[in-house]
């Protein structure tokens, strides 16, 4: 049942704080990175570009899965990958840490700003990615990790990975993705070498069928 009135401003505020107080959880972050020509914290900067990613893929998007799109790395820094071994048991091992530790901070926040257990629970399951694949919510959110992926980080890995590795993650972001997620990846404005690495890992082939369609979809070039 929709909320009305008053009802319905004291929710639009709440969520506003809730987000304004993770963007303030984020804005310690001691790394920065460039995003769109300005200089940021990190975690700060990626959590407001998955939120955009998120209201593209889900105009009607749930508070729960905003909340969740703004705090899924939450303080992230605070558990550093250094801190477990290397290799692929230690890599499991940091990611569940992790995605117990943003589960606990939002938590937290949510707690805070009044919500309802049940919310914060769901906002909870949406940050750690339980039910991947059959929870739309959760391919929402892994769709715009994946797509802040390609437009802020895939340039640099190109240039840092051989070849074979490099395609054969590109290939397992694909198939992460969503028909919709990869349309709009194929509208992503990325460098002509990335958009070749992208298109060898057969983004054209996906977006076409995602498009319904046996038409290649122009992907834009960098300016």
């Amino acid at each position: 049942m929709a909320l009305e009135g008053s009802d319905a401003l004291a929710e639009g505020e709440r969520l506003r704080r809730a987000l304004a107080a993770i963007d303030a959880a984020n804005a310690d972050d001691p790394q920065r990175i460039r995003v769109r020509g300005d200089v940021r914290p990190k975690e700060l900067a990626h959590a407001e570009l998955v939120s955009e990613w998120v209201a593209r893929l889900r105009p009607d998007a749930s508070d729960a899965l905003r909340l969740a799109a703004r705090a899924h790395h939450v303080r992230r820094w605070e558990i550093p990958r250094e801190r477990y071994p290397q290799g692929r048991s230690g890599y499991l091992r940091w990611r569940k840490a992790l995605g117990a530790h943003h589960a606990k901070v939002v938590g937290d926040i949510l707690a805070r700003e009044g919500y309802a257990e049940p919310i914060v629970a769901r906002v909870q399951e949406i940050v750690r990615k339980w039910n991947i694949g059959r929870d739309a919510e959760v391919q929402a959110l892994e769709d715009a990790l994946c797509l802040v992926f390609l437009e802020t980080q895939f340039h640099a890995l190109t240039r840092r990975l051989a070849p074979d590795v490099l395609l054969d993650v590109t290939r397992k972001t694909l198939r992460k993705m969503s028909p919709r997620a990869v349309e709009l990846a194929a509208q992503l404005p990325l460098d002509p070498r990335d958009r070749a690495c992208i298109e060898r890992a057969g983004l054209a082939q996906l977006a076409s069928r995602a498009a319904g369609s046996g038409a290649k979809p122009r992907m834009q070039s960098a300016r």
